[in-house]
């Protein structure tokens, strides 16, 4: 089927998905028993949507800071590596700038393809310290720890070669980034407590343990990778998964792995965005292949569809936000329209051809 005259004739979202270009998953259901009309989303109602949830909806940069912390031994120091590197290569695959990616490691002298500088304590904090000077309001900064965690019931901490260094420790330094929209992820044991110490309008904080005293070692940093690094998590196919995909597949994930071995499960992933997982819904660490591609090519046509493209997404990202206070019947007729209105753009981004 070839694109029609004018976006919008003829072409409803389930026929879109028809051809290919929309795959609905949760969150981004249309309800196929029901066969209407749909209202129109004005500019001024789409711009209203986007401006209700400000930062959220449009973040200019990500940039990436991996920490993976001392191993103890050489199986784990490989293994924190190991997992380390696949976020990093993955990162870069999707298109993020190598300047936009920090990566510390127990062992560097292991890492030669990476070449990492040390996790130590002074290494972190040089490192928040200049992803602070080079973020901007609305940059979204994404904080990976990978390794172990230790509670002594009172202070959570996340162990370094070197002094450790606790919530409260990351807190200073998070503060910091008042600005910017952060995400948190803690994947080791004894994390639990980095929720209220870290939590604060903006950030996205995840950690691998509901409590300190969950002790054991988690898994849930080898899922939650699997997810950023893979298109598993993509429930929505969109093309990118968001940190609540990634929560969502790798707590899953954990819990058939115990089931499966029979064992009760001794760690429990929180996500606390406040907002009961919506913001964390709209945040993604790989890049808006739509801004990558704007960035390389120069044919004016096909930067103006991948414009609109990309504020057609930011209405979805808002229009989510705000599902909970609309009218049912409201959010599925706005929602089928933004995702027709897409499959139509991606349509003729796809018949445009490769940018040039």
């Amino acid at each position: 089927m070839g694109l029609p005259p004018r976006a919008g004739v003829g072409v409803n979202a389930r026929q879109a998905m028809g051809d290919g270009l929309l795959t609905s998953g949760r969150g981004f259901s249309t309800r196929g028993s029901r066969r209407r009309a749909l209202r129109p989303l004005g500019l001024a109602a789409l711009v209203a949507a986007v401006l209700l949830v400000g930062r959220a909806a449009a973040a200019q940069d990500t940039r990436l800071l991996v920490i993976a912390g001392v191993g103890g031994d050489d199986e784990h120091t490989a293994q924190f590596h190991k997992l380390a590197g696949r976020v990093v290569d993955g990162m870069k695959k999707a298109g993020l700038p190598d300047a936009d990616i920090t990566y510390l490691a127990d062992a560097p002298e292991q890492d030669a393809a990476h070449k990492p500088a040390r996790s130590t304590r002074e290494n972190v904090v040089k490192a928040f310290a200049d992803i602070t000077a080079k973020s901007k309001p609305g940059d979204e900064v994404f904080v990976l720890l990978i390794g172990h965690g230790s509670f002594d019931g009172r202070l959570a901490a996340f162990n370094l070669p070197g002094p450790d260094m606790t919530a409260d420790d990351f807190g200073v330094l998070l503060d910091k980034l008042a600005n910017e929209r952060v995400i948190f992820v803690d994947t080791s044991e004894s994390s639990g407590p980095f929720v209220d110490a870290l939590k604060k309008s903006g950030r996205t904080i995840i950690t691998a343990t509901k409590t300190g005293g969950e002790r054991n070692e988690a898994r849930f940093a080898e899922y939650f990778i699997d997810a950023l690094t893979t298109d598993d998590a993509d429930r929505d196919r969109n093309g990118r998964v968001s940190v609540g995909e990634a929560f969502d597949f790798a707590q899953t994930k954990v819990k058939q792995a115990y089931e499966k071995e029979g064992h009760i499960q001794t760690e429990h992933a929180v996500l606390e965005d406040g907002n009961a997982g919506k913001l964390a819904a709209t945040l993604y660490l790989a890049p808006d292949k739509s801004k990558a591609l704007l960035a390389q090519t120069t044919d004016p046509a096909m930067r103006a569809l991948l414009e609109e493209q990309a504020a057609i997404n930011r209405g979805i990202e808002a229009l989510r936000l705000k599902k909970d206070g609309m009218d049912p019947a409201e959010y599925d007729q706005q929602l089928e329209k933004l995702l027709t209105d897409l499959a139509l753009k991606t349509r003729a981004i796809r018949d445009l051809g490769t940018p040039k």
